[in-house]
């Protein structure tokens, strides 16, 4: 079963995105993500779409506590009702 999970980026970097919300399958990859930029555009990528800037990962996520173990980063397990919510947001990738 899938879970969800937005995660705050805490940097400086003016191009990169400040906040990340990825559907994590049972293996741990992701399934979809959405990004949403500092100037509040959104993008978002699945298996089949991807962005220049926005691309699912290529190893396994990780837990919660270990993505928190870093400093830039507050990640939060959310409903799958919210991912839903920002991925009709993003639109067509």
């Amino acid at each position: 079963m899938a879970w969800y999970l937005r995660v705050s980026w805490h940097h400086d970097f003016p191009e990169e995105p400040v906040e990340l919300y990825s559907e994590v399958g049972e293996d741990g990859y992701e399934v979809r993500k959405v990004q949403v930029f500092r100037d509040g555009h959104l993008e978002r990528a699945d298996r089949d779409n991807e962005t220049k800037m926005t691309g699912l990962g290529e190893v396994p996520i990780g837990s919660v506590e270990e993505i928190g173990s870093q400093e830039e980063f507050s990640p939060e397990v959310i409903g799958r009702s919210e991912f839903e919510r920002m991925w009709s947001l993003a639109g067509p990738g």
